[in-house]
Formats: C-alpha cells, structure tokens, sequence
C-alpha cells in the first residue's frame, strides 16, 4: 500500500496502509503477550515482513529479483532460525 499512497498523496491506500500496520502491532503485542520473547517475535516479523515484501515486489510491481536477491533473503530467513533455535536451547 505505500508505494499505491504515492507518498501520502491517496486516501485509501494510505487508509489501507495505516489499517495494515495498526493490525500488525496489534498482532506482534498478542504474541508477545502470550510469552515469545521479544526478540524472538521481532525477528520472525522483520523477516517475514522482507521476504513477504520481495515476494509482492516481484508480483505486483515486477521489481527485480535475482540470484544474490534470492540469497540475501535466504540468510534473513537464515538469521530468523538461528534466532529461534538460540532462544529456545537457552529456556
């Protein structure tokens, strides 16, 4: 929706954009309410959020994705692993 907004310029899809991210706060707190540790949680956000934003890039607007794209994304979701992994050996 940010890029639709056109800097701020269009309602909706600056409507659209503020509604998508008051739900994903809104959806990250529950999570962390329910005992995931922070970082943990924001982890897996930040990633996905840069995986799932390439993936629309590519089908919405034809953004470029090439290999060395393709590996940087796969070292996030790399990262995002090691993250988890650490913090549950360490409960």
């Amino acid at each position: 929706m940010l890029k639709y907004s056109n800097g701020f310029t269009r309602l909706w899809p600056t409507v659209g954009l503020v509604c998508g991210y008051a739900l994903a706060f809104y959806l990250e707190a529950q999570v962390i309410r329910l005992g995931v540790p922070v970082g943990v949680t924001y982890a897996i956000w930040a990633g996905s959020g840069i995986v799932l934003v390439a993936v629309a890039g590519k089908v919405l607007f034809a953004d470029a994705v090439n290999g060395l794209t393709l590996a940087g994304i796969g070292l996030i979701v790399a990262g995002v692993l090691v993250v988890q992994v650490s913090t549950s050996l360490a409960h």
